[in-house]
């Protein structure tokens, strides 16, 4: 029997036993089974609808801040009413998990001249975080089960507006850069609820805003997408952008650097996370960093099988690809003769994703004789929305196709 594994005499109708049921299962034991399962933190909340998440999520949709992103947005009164995931729900036992805070990928040496360009991971996704928490959750559920209750899991799920259910339960407040902050886990948690039909404990109070008059996080994230308390302009997220469908907008190209999935400014420089408590268990460790020129080279069922764990749009391997040469644009190596090469691979692309994002990174590296090259009609073929010809257009080239 597994540590959070407890036997207990299964009711078949806790309907008809409620006060005894009660009796069994409260907050503490529940908080108990879920750390021995590598939880950090759990509590309850009710299931009535959160209205002001609604207002908040249908608000932000008016003025567009949601930039294109469903989630949460395809259904604000879905995601902020709880005792919609089933009939009878009552309560809501909200988890969380912490994972370790980001450190800086080391460089990794070709040879003794030159570095290969690596692109950075958001630490959510370094280890299998959802993963460990949805095990967390089912011991949670077992023991719940045990007692004759009805339940269900649910995490990173459109149906549920998570941090707000989070911040209800009493497990922080919600900042200015919109993430969930515990007072001792900082906002390095991953969150999951399980929703039951048996009441369980009293109500958690809401936590006061702990944030007060600092603005670090609005004033160092790198494209200005915090402008307002508490709101996020998704137009603007670089971790947004790099899930987001088309092509990654040129007026933040240069901002994203060396970011492959993911962005932590606005949590590396939270002052809570500064001395917050480190993780309960530690769950697998995968890369810390992505060999841009490996992606670059690898095929389809290579990439998909390598990083099919993240949002890819459309779950099409071109935007890995999209993503990794506006990297390569930024850290790559101008005289690296593989940079070179792959460049010039990418630019015979047969998706025109692939190709203007290939010159852009060309000529950022300063590499215009590999574009005028490759300077033909072959360049613009297979460009139903025009977004090879608008990249050569921007760089003046696009007079030069016909001539070539």
């Amino acid at each position: 029997m597994r540590i959070y594994e407890v036997e207990l005499p299964r009711i078949t109708c806790p309907e008809r036993f409620g006060s005894l049921v009660r009796s069994i299962v409260d907050i503490d034991e529940l908080r108990r089974v879920g750390q021995a399962a590598g939880l950090d933190d759990v509590s309850v909340a009710g299931v009535a609808p959160i209205v002001e998440a609604q207002m908040a999520i249908e608000e932000r949709k008016s003025r567009g801040l949601h930039g294109g992103m469903n989630f949460t947005f395809g259904n604000p009164a879905r995601a902020a009413n709880p005792s919609l995931l089933f009939n009878g729900a009552k309560t809501v036992v909200v988890a969380l998990r912490r994972y370790r805070a980001p450190s800086p990928i080391p460089a990794v040496q070709a040879n003794s001249l030159r570095v290969r360009p690596r692109g950075e991971v958001a630490a959510y996704v370094r280890s299998d975080e959802y993963g460990a928490l949805r095990e967390g959750l089912r011991a949670i559920e077992l023991h719940l089960q045990a007692v004759g209750a009805k339940t269900e899991i649910v995490f990173d799920d459109n149906r549920l507006a998570d941090r707000a259910v989070a911040a209800k339960a009493g497990l922080g407040w919600l900042a200015r850069n919109t993430m969930l902050i515990h007072p001792q886990l900082g906002s390095w948690t991953v969150i999951g609820s399980l929703v039951t039909d048996l009441e369980i404990g009293e109500p958690a109070e809401g936590l006061s805003d702990g944030c007060g008059s600092c603005r670090r996080c609005s004033t160092d994230c790198p494209t200005g997408a915090l402008g307002e308390f508490g709101v996020l302009d998704a137009n603007k997220c670089l971790a947004w952008l790099l899930q987001a469908k088309g092509a990654f907008p040129r007026d933040f190209r240069r901002s994203l650097g060396g970011r492959i999935y993911g962005c932590d400014d606005c949590q590396v420089t939270c002052p809570y996370n500064e001395s917050s408590e480190e993780a309960a268990s530690a769950s697998y460790l995968r890369s810390e960093g992505v060999d841009i020129l490996k992606l670059l080279k690898a095929s389809d069922s290579e990439l998909m099988d390598e990083f099919g764990h993240w949002y890819i749009p459309r779950r099409r391997p071109e935007y890995l690809r999209r993503n990794a040469l506006v990297v390569l644009g930024n850290i790559g190596d101008p005289g690296d003769p593989e940079v070179a090469a792959v460049l010039e691979t990418c630019l015979v692309s047969d998706e025109p994703l692939v190709r203007s994002h290939a010159i852009w990174a060309a000529l950022r590296l300063g590499k215009e004789d590999l574009v005028k090259r490759n300077l033909s009609p072959a360049l613009l073929r297979n460009d139903p929305e025009g977004i090879v010809r608008e990249e050569l257009l921007f760089w003046n080239l696009l007079h030069d196709v016909g001539s070539a």
